[in-house]
């Protein structure tokens, strides 16, 4: 039971820092999906975005906090 609570703190932590960044984005007026090294393809009736930049920092901000939360559990 211990571990579970520890857990539900963990994860509204982390919502609460994933919203707060988002809400400090959204002020400063950076739109999250215009990372250098997204491909845009624009035909006549579709659009295609390939975030590839987004899916790098995605990646990299997710490996350090999986990693700050296995040491913390250990």
């Amino acid at each position: 039971m211990l571990s579970f609570s520890r857990l539900l703190i963990i994860t509204g932590v982390l919502l609460v820092i994933t919203g707060g960044i988002f809400y400090l984005f959204a002020r400063s007026g950076f739109q999250i999906g215009q990372f250098p090294g997204n491909i845009k393809l624009e035909g006549s009736n579709f659009t295609c975005i390939i975030g590839l930049g987004a899916s790098i920092m995605l990646s990299i901000i997710l490996s350090i906090l999986l990693n700050l939360i296995v040491r913390f559990f250990k």
